[in-house]
């Protein structure tokens, strides 16, 4: 079994990259200031200063942040300042070996899915979770923001149980382990037939997106079903579709067929609350419990003991699965 990161205490080194897309002026001068509140010291790669586009400078730069942040010994953990697009450019010059050698926390989500897979390609072990410019230093994102920084330094041990919301006519009672994998919708579909594909056979597959109509969203699981990802995965776990009209009878058509656990309602996505999601751990989903058990390790803080605690519960009444599903909340797009 891999050893847990270990939980950030203050004083530590966050490295900050942005691999995708550039961010507002105005966000990126709070990001400094957000983690130095919590006593955190930051390191910001030159290409979260660029903007070249639709991307934060150029590949060569972007991809040179990301190696020097994993090369970096005194980042404790690298967060991806937003999200947007470009990551996908970068997987095939990415250098695994380094990873693999330096391994250390990556978060981030939306088009971050692209990292993810490549890090679970690697067998390291990765945070869907809120971004600075994306979401932390926004105003209606607080509570996930405290949230975070709580997981950050308190840990997220062997044995630890998330909640989802309240259910909704998509969910499909039963219980499955596996490794956790997925992410953002339109990018685990766009990695299909890449070397850096999710592995869905007998995953745990999670899934989220913003901005998409109900026909896109049905072409992006019909391509998942004609990959044989859907009939790979042993239970499925749905997180928010924001932004646009609810895509859950479409949800409901691909997935209720397989007879395989949904757990639906999940806080985590492009809406609120978007709350921290470990992937490439194995898990164990209850979905009559509405939960999902950790059964690995992620983080572990230095006063913990072996014994499992439980994360941070989260209060259904905050996050009705349907407001989840009908495009309520939403963050930016990707």
């Amino acid at each position: 079994m891999r050893q847990p990161f270990k939980a950030l205490r203050r004083g530590d080194l966050v490295g900050i990259i942005a691999p995708a897309g550039p961010a507002e002026p105005q966000h990126l001068a709070l990001v400094e200031p957000l983690f130095a509140r919590h006593g955190l010291r930051t390191r910001l790669y030159p290409g979260c200063h660029h903007v070249g586009g639709y991307l934060a400078g150029c590949d060569a730069q972007r991809l040179a942040d990301l190696h020097a942040a994993f090369a970096d010994d005194e980042v404790q953990t690298i967060v991806c300042l937003r999200g947007g697009y470009g990551c996908m450019r970068l997987l095939d010059r990415i250098d695994i070996g380094l990873i693999q050698r330096c391994p250390k926390l990556l978060v981030g989500y939306s088009d971050i899915t692209a990292l993810h897979a490549l890090l679970q390609r690697a067998g390291v072990p990765s945070l869907h979770a809120p971004m600075p410019a994306s979401d932390l230093v926004r105003d209606g994102h607080e509570d996930d923001a405290e949230a975070f920084f709580a997981l950050l330094f308190g840990g997220l041990a062997q044995g630890a149980v998330m909640h989802a919301g309240a259910a909704t006519d998509l969910r499909r009672g039963g219980v499955a382990e596996g490794p956790l994998v997925g992410g953002n919708l339109s990018l685990v579909a766009a990695l299909c037939g890449t070397p850096w594909a999710f592995d869905g056979k007998g995953a745990v597959l999670f899934l989220e997106d913003v901005n998409e109509e109900p026909y896109k969203v049905d072409r992006l699981l019909c391509q998942l079903r004609l990959a044989g990802v859907l009939d790979a995965a042993s239970a499925f776990v749905i997180g928010s579709f924001t932004e646009e009209a609810s895509p859950q009878a479409v949800l409901a058509e691909y997935l209720h067929p397989l007879n395989k656990p949904v757990l639906d309602a999940w806080p985590a996505g492009h809406g609120t609350p978007n709350r921290a999601l470990p992937v490439g751990l194995r898990v164990r989903l209850d979905a009559a419990r509405a939960t999902l058990e950790l059964l690995e390790g992620l983080l572990v803080a230095e006063h913990e003991s072996s014994l499992a605690r439980p994360l941070h519960d989260f209060d259904p009444r905050l996050h009705a699965g349907e407001a989840m599903l009908h495009g309520r909340h939403g963050a930016e797009s990707q």
